[in-house]
């Protein structure tokens, strides 16, 4: 799935008790659309997003950030301090795409490409090298 909206807050890394980092951020989409009666309608969704491949994104990951990701969506739910029913979009990250400025754009591209390849050359003399 791919959703483009706007950072709401900055990125944050998070380490996991396995020591793995992961890259939390939300994004705001906007939709609209007409009514029987004619009006507009304005629907905006969040969702709560989360990065595992590179933490470097983070700090291009700031607030107001207009971004295009693609991944997958789960649903939570769970019971308010107030007690009553909540319920959230979670969107699984795979790629991030920033727009409106090519640098940027070319920034998180790199530095995902970088922390994937980081992995690349680390192996065992087994290793088959195809």
């Amino acid at each position: 799935m791919n959703i483009i909206g706007r950072l709401t807050r900055d990125a944050e890394v998070r380490t996991t008790s396995q020591d793995k980092q992961v890259v939390n951020f939300s994004v705001a989409t906007n939709d609209s659309y007409k009514n029987k009666q004619g009006e507009r309608i304005e629907q905006t969704t969040y969702f709560d997003c989360s990065y595992w491949i590179s933490a470097k994104v983070a700090t291009l990951l700031t607030k107001g950030t207009l971004v295009e990701l693609t991944g997958r969506v789960s649903t939570r739910a769970w019971t308010g301090n107030d007690g009553e029913p909540r319920a959230g979009l979670n969107f699984h990250t795979s790629n991030i795409k920033l727009h409106g400025g090519s640098r940027r754009t070319e920034s998180v591209q790199a530095t995902a490409q970088t922390g994937n390849n980081s992995t690349a050359g680390q192996g065992t003399e087994d290793d088959l090298p195809f």
